[in-house]
């Protein structure tokens, strides 16, 4: 089996711990991180704890055994859960986590890709909304500017066997993305982010009014609403070559087709399109998978549009589909590609302090609030056109690239 070399994990760990976190900057003595990391991942497990000890950072782990395979733990948890127990919150450990720590890196390595398949959908959402109030604190602590996550992905067996690659070509695609075949990744990030915040700078000097979103498997009307701001690179996934924004849900109409396969809740939902009418998804439709997409849609808020994004090909170095959200909303290819994210919005694209802001400013000003944010992806051909509050028109994607 393929295990990356000491040097590539010490340059993976060196990145998520100290460029990803504090938003680029990197923790700082005394803080405190939340380390979230499976069994399949010791490896680099080993290397995060030693960087955050290099770095003069305290250690919570949170290390779990693999599930899936042999040991279906979560499958076992939702095959015999009954009611109370799906919505048990440990609200005192959960709160004083949050209070707690100042960072978290969560670690992805998926050894079974299909673990929940035939599980009722309804038992998974119920899960997630009883962590719900978790979520909420962590995002009101990030708003209050005093705490930051960041994501990796450690490959395993079953995730490149799902992406139809050898496991070295799975990590190759890793070790690209992450600019560990480079001498000093930090720096590379750090130029690459300086030409990402370009683009965004000029995004956001537009006044975009609704973004029409053209092409073969979209006809698409997205409303960027008032206070609105471009995001990129903050950190918060590694790698990320995307430049996103969260509009007000309230303005999307039109329909789009994803080409991209969706795994989500230990399923696999493929041929997913969606049909949007006064902002919320009046129709649904997927080839395989349908009734959990359905379930997903009917969670509170989860019919309505939280995130709509787009990378630019130039700025990606992905080149395979990996069966990830993580990578897969990055790919470029010949077209770029675009996401779009249904149910919570990302507050830090509020043009703006978001800490200033109450729930109900949030909902005024169209932040969709929801258990779930599901990003769906498409890389096939699209031109993106800006309609400006003058009345002008702009193209300002085309080809898998930004105009601007």
């Amino acid at each position: 089996m393929y295990t990356p070399s000491k040097i590539i994990l010490e340059r993976y760990a060196d990145v998520l711990i100290n460029f990803a976190l504090n938003s680029g900057k990197g923790i700082k003595k005394g803080e405190v991180v939340h380390l979230v990391c499976y069994e399949a991942a010791k490896p680099l497990f080993l290397e995060l704890k030693r960087a955050i000890l290099k770095a003069g950072g305290h250690i919570i782990s949170d290390y779990r055994p693999d599930s899936g395979d042999r040991f279906p733990f979560d499958r076992m948890f939702f095959e015999l859960a009954k009611p109370h127990q799906l919505a048990f919150f440990p609200k005192k450990y959960a709160r004083g986590l949050v209070d707690e720590i100042d960072h978290t890196v969560f670690i992805v390595s998926e050894v079974d890709m299909h673990e929940l398949e035939g599980i009722p959908p309804k038992k998974i959402m119920e899960r997630g909304l009883a962590w719900k109030p978790y979520m909420d604190w962590r995002r009101e602590k990030e708003n209050a500017g005093k705490f930051t996550w960041t994501l990796g992905l450690y490959g395993t067996e079953a995730m490149a066997k799902e992406a139809g690659i050898s496991l070295e070509e799975y990590w190759n695609q890793i070790i690209k993305a992450c600019f560990l075949d480079k001498p000093n990744p930090l720096a590379e990030w750090r130029k690459l982010f300086v030409q990402m915040e370009t683009t965004r700078k000029k995004l956001n000097a537009l006044p975009i009014d609704k973004l029409h979103v053209v092409g073969p498997d979209a006809d698409l009307w997205v409303h960027l609403g008032e206070k609105r701001q471009w995001m990129c690179g903050s950190g918060r996934n590694i790698p990320s070559f995307e430049h996103f924004t969260s509009p007000d849900w309230r303005g999307t109409s039109g329909w789009i087709r994803f080409n991209q396969p969706l795994y989500r809740y230990g399923v696999h939902i493929e041929g997913v399109e969606l049909t949007f009418k006064d902002g919320k998804v009046v129709k649904a439709k997927a080839r395989k998978n349908e009734k959990v997409l359905k379930q997903m849609i009917a969670t509170l808020h989860a019919d309505k549009v939280g995130e709509y994004s787009l990378t630019d090909k130039r700025f990606s170095r992905i080149t395979k589909f990996m069966a990830e959200t993580l990578y897969d909303e990055n790919v470029g290819g010949p077209h770029g590609n675009t996401h779009l994210a249904l149910g919570k919005s990302y507050h830090d694209c509020y043009m703006g302090d978001p800490g200033e802001l109450s729930p109900e400013d949030w909902e005024k000003l169209g932040f969709n609030d929801s258990s779930v944010h599901t990003d769906i992806i498409s890389t096939a051909p699209r031109t993106v056109t800006a309609h400006l509050k003058d009345g002008k028109e702009r193209v300002i994607y085309k080809d898998g690239m930004f105009t601007l």
